[in-house]
């Protein structure tokens, strides 16, 4: 589903590298587009240069970026970056917001959940269209078999296939999207802090052994938005937490920077893999059933 360049596109952006790449490749394809920072939540460099096309405001204010994104005649729309999940008191909801948590019930629900009714609200009651930051950088994609000069050994594709099948538990539970196995034991899961919450405590663990973090996609998914992310920072806290590697979803997971990551991961001496789930069927795989 590729953007329609007749239009406006919104850029509703979190945290991160992941919006300015967004930015940058619209630039690049005279792609016209308007973006939504949030105070608290958007790094300052994602809009500097770009005064004209851009507004900041509260996380909870999301009647008036509607407007701003019609008023601008923005069509489509497309979510990039972390957004750190505030509780109530700090989201100080509009008139807007406060209707879409009611009518949904968000604040009770995960992750996946809240993101599918925002997309879902957004499409049927405003009419715009939600795309996938790959279909705006489709180059960001993981592409299947090993990145760089570092291999998994067999110890790790078993541990990788024990840290398949938590992940996707976790996915189907709509908790988060990675796990870390080390010597065939699950010793973290990622919770709502995210992937470098998870890798810090791991770090202090100070375990012995090596091991392996792997993110996938959560079964059942909205994959426009929140694919699960690695970038330089993720290879620097595996490194630190003394794991061997990387494994994530190969056409289901986005690497930001790849040629940065992969030599950070070279000079570290972590591999990166790119998987396909499916293929990782044993005791400890994804449909437990015979040895792969």
């Amino acid at each position: 589903m590729a953007p329609d360049s007749n239009h406006k596109i919104g850029i509703i952006a979190g945290g991160g590298e992941l919006p300015r790449k967004l930015i940058y490749a619209c630039k690049k394809n005279n792609q016209d587009f308007h973006v939504i920072a949030f105070k608290g939540q958007t790094d300052k460099e994602t809009t500097q240069g770009i005064p004209d096309k851009c507004d900041w405001l509260r996380l909870g204010a999301i009647g008036k970026a509607i407007d701003i994104l019609k008023s601008q005649n923005c069509k489509e729309l497309v979510m990039g970056g972390t957004i750190r999940r505030p509780g109530i008191g700090a989201l100080l909801p509009d008139a807007r917001t406060a209707k879409f948590f009611l009518k949904t019930g968000a604040m009770a629900l995960g992750d996946d959940g809240l993101l599918s009714a925002i997309v879902k609200t957004l499409e049927e009651d405003d009419g715009f269209r939600i795309i996938g930051v790959h279909n705006v950088l489709p180059e960001l994609l993981a592409p299947i078999g090993v990145l760089g000069g570092v291999s998994p050994s067999d110890e790790n594709m078993s541990d990788i296939s024990t840290a398949i099948h938590a992940a996707l538990d976790l996915g189907r539970k709509d908790l988060g999207q990675g796990a870390v196995v080390s010597n065939g034991k699950i010793i973290a899961l990622e919770e709502k802090d995210g992937t470098d919450a998870m890798l810090a405590r791991i770090e202090k663990m100070q375990i012995d052994g090596g091991g392996v973090l792997v993110k996938v996609v959560k079964p059942g998914q909205e994959r426009r938005v929140e694919l699960p992310t690695i970038g330089v920072d993720t290879v620097t806290a595996v490194a630190a937490a003394k794991l061997g590697g990387i494994g994530i979803e190969a056409g289901g997971a986005i690497i930001v920077e790849r040629e940065k990551v992969i030599t950070a991961a070279n000079n570290a001496g972590v591999f990166i893999i790119g998987l396909d789930p499916s293929e990782f069927n044993g005791p400890n795989g994804p449909n437990g059933t015979v040895g792969k």
